[in-house]
């Protein structure tokens, strides 16, 4: 897919209050074939505006590798899963990667 060439897949990021809450969003969306792998990175700093105020907070970081197709459901298991009023779901496009990767995540997904 070299060249820079767009290719369907994206990697999504949520961060969560828990390191259980991440696990549970992992587990369902791998389990469903909505993700193919979500990787779970242990204690971020968040700061950001809420309600008008400067928050900050410790969160985990769930790195769900995906197909753009997908977006949807996973948005929508995300926001079923999740406990915040207004969880982060933000996705970046996939616009290289090995060979050997790309098929494996494209065989890994619904």
């Amino acid at each position: 897919m070299g060249d820079g060439e767009m290719t369907g897949f994206i990697q999504v990021m949520v961060t969560t209050e828990t390191k259980e809450q991440a696990r549970g969003i992992a587990q369902s969306l791998v389990g469903e074939k909505l993700a193919a792998c979500v990787q779970i990175v242990d204690s971020v700093e968040s700061t950001y505006r809420w309600k008008g105020k400067v928050e900050s907070a410790r969160e985990c970081l769930c790195l769900i590798k995906t197909r753009k197709s997908l977006f949807p459901k996973v948005e929508a298991a995300v926001k079923a899963l999740h406990s915040y009023e207004t969880p982060e779901i933000m996705a970046v496009p996939v616009v290289d990667g090995s060979e050997e990767y790309l098929r494996w995540l494209d065989e890994s997904l619904a």
